[in-house]
C-alpha cells in the first residue's frame, strides 16, 4: 500500500532471511511461538490510513455514548455478570477487512473487542521487524510513541501504583494458550506473572497466588480469560470464580468482553459496517443467503462461523437460540500486500487503550493478519506462504 516500502522489503526478502527473523522471535524468550508468523509487515499510506481512522472514530462516537452501557445490557448473558464493572472499558480491538467497493479500497469492520489482544507481543515483533529489515523511518507501528513511551502507558493502565507482584496477568493454563509469547514480552516489561485461575486462593473476598512459595495478595487483575473457553472446560476445578464479588480492580473488566462484541455491531451507524442483524429479527431470509456469514455472538478466533451459509444451517438453529446469532453481509477483500508470487489479503486491528478520565479510548498500536484463503482464520490457510499475525507499519 506503499509502493516504495513495499519495493524495499521484498527486495530484502529471502527465505533464509525470514528463517533467522522466526528464530530470533523464538530464541529471545526461549519459547517456540506457536502460530505462524507472516513473512511481512503491511505497509499503510495516509490515504488508507485515513479512511481507518474515520471508520473508528464513527464507531468510537457510539461506544463513547453515557448510555452505551444500558444500550448494551441485552449482551451480557445471564449467570455470567461480574460484579464491579467500570464506566467503559480500558481495552477496545476493531478489526477491519481491507475491501474493494466500486473500485475504491476502503476498510469494513469485521470484529469488535472489549478485551485486550496482543499488546506485548505487537511491540515485540515491530520492533524485530525494524531489527531484520530496513524499514524507512517515518513509518511507525505504535501512534505517536516510542516502545518506551508505549510501554509506560501500559504500565499505568494494567499495574496502576501497585506493586508488580500484586499485579497478575489471569489466564486459563497460560502457557497452553496460543498467546503465550505475549504473557511472556507483558511480564519482561510490566513484572506481572501470568497466572491459570485454578491457582488463584480466596479467603473471606481476598485473593492470592504463589509466587516462589510465598502466598502472596493480588490487588489487581489484568483479565484474559474468555468466558466462552471457561464455560468450555466442564472439568477445570478452581476456587475462584469470576462472578464473585471479591475485592480486587480489574485492568480490563470481564463484562466488556460481552458489551463490545458481535452484539454491539447491529447498533452501530457507519458505512464502514456491514450490513447485519440479529438472526430472530429476520421476519423472511435474505433472498441472496450465499452472500452473508453466519456468525454466533459469543464466540472467540471464529469458532462456529459459518461462511457459505444455508437456509438449512438457519433452521437447525432452536428459535430460542436465534438471539444468539448474527448474519453479516459478506465483503469482498481486495489482495493487497504483494508477495513474491502474488497478491495477499489483509485484516487490520486498531487496539485501543481507554484511560479512566478519559472522554475517548486513544489509538496505541497495531495488528495484521494475511490470509490467501476464503477466510483469515488459520484452517483456510494451511501450507501457504504470506499468511499469518504481522504488524502494520503506518505513515506518520
Amino acid at each position: 500500500m506503499i509502493a516504495v516500502a513495499r519495493q524495499l522489503f521484498n527486495k530484502q526478502f529471502s527465505e533464509q532471511k525470514y528463517q533467522k527473523f522466526l528464530s530470533d522471535l523464538d530464541q529471545e524468550f526461549n519459547y517456540k511461538i506457536t502460530f505462524r508468523v507472516a513473512e511481512s509487515p503491511v505497509f499503510v499510506g495516509q490515504e488508507f490510513k485515513s479512511k481507518l481512522l474515520k471508520a473508528a472514530d464513527e464507531i468510537i462516537d457510539f461506544i463513547a455514548l453515557p448510555d452505551f452501557k444500558q444500550k448494551m445490557k441485552g449482551a451480557l448473558p445471564a449467570g455470567l455478570n461480574v460484579p464491579n464493572e467500570d464506566a467503559h472499558t480500558m481495552f477496545l480491538a476493531l478489526d477491519f477487512a481491507v475491501c474493494s467497493e466500486q473500485g475504491e479500497v476502503v476498510p469494513r469492520l469485521i470484529e469488535m473487542q472489549g478485551f485486550p489482544s496482543l499488546f506485548g507481543y505487537q511491540d515485540f515483533l515491530g520492533n524485530k521487524f525494524r531489527q531484520h529489515y530496513q524499514i524507512p523511518e517515518n513509518l511507525e507501528f505504535h501512534f505517536g510513541l516510542s516502545s518506551q513511551d508505549y510501554w509506560e502507558q501500559l504500565r499505568k493502565a494494567i499495574v496502576k501504583d501497585y506493586a508488580p507482584e500484586n499485579v497478575i496477568l489471569l489466564e486459563i493454563d497460560p502457557m497452553k494458550q496460543n498467546t503465550a509469547i505475549d504473557f511472556l514480552v507483558t511480564k519482561e516489561h510490566l513484572g506481572i506473572e501470568s497466572v491459570h485461575i485454578g491457582d488463584v486462593i480466596i479467603r473471606n473476598k481476598k485473593l492470592y497466588y504463589n509466587l516462589k512459595g510465598t502466598e502472596t495478595p493480588i490487588h489487581r487483575i489484568y483479565n484474559r480469560v474468555i468466558f466462552d473457553e471457561l464455560l468450555g472446560k466442564k472439568d477445570l476445578k478452581t476456587n475462584f470464580h469470576l462472578t464473585e464479588d471479591v475485592d480486587v480492580e480489574w485492568a480490563g473488566h470481564p463484562n466488556w468482553f460481552f458489551y463490545i462484541s458481535k452484539y454491539t455491531m447491529p447498533f452501530l451507524n457507519s458505512r464502514a459496517v456491514p450490513e447485519c442483524k440479529f438472526l430472530n429479527e429476520y421476519s423472511s431470509l435474505p433472498k441472496d443467503l450465499d452472500q452473508y456469514v453466519l456468525k454466533p455472538l459469543f464466540s472467540f478466533s471464529g469458532s462456529g462461523v459459518i461462511f457459505n451459509v444455508t437456509e438449512k444451517d438457519i433452521l437447525d438453529i432452536p428459535l430460542s437460540e436465534r438471539k444468539n446469532f448474527l448474519l453479516q453481509r459478506k465483503v469482498h477483500y481486495q489482495p493487497i500486500v504483494q508477495a513474491p508470487d502474488g497478491l495477499v489479503k489483509t485484516e487490520i486491528r486498531l487496539l485501543f487503550l481507554w484511560n479512566d478520565q478519559a472522554s475517548r479510548p486513544q489509538l496505541i498500536t497495531n495488528l495484521a493478519r494475511l490470509s490467501r484463503g476464503e477466510m483469515i482464520g488459520v484452517k483456510f490457510n494451511k501450507d501457504k506462504t504470506w499468511v499469518g499475525g504481522s504488524v502494520c507499519f503506518f505513515e506518520s
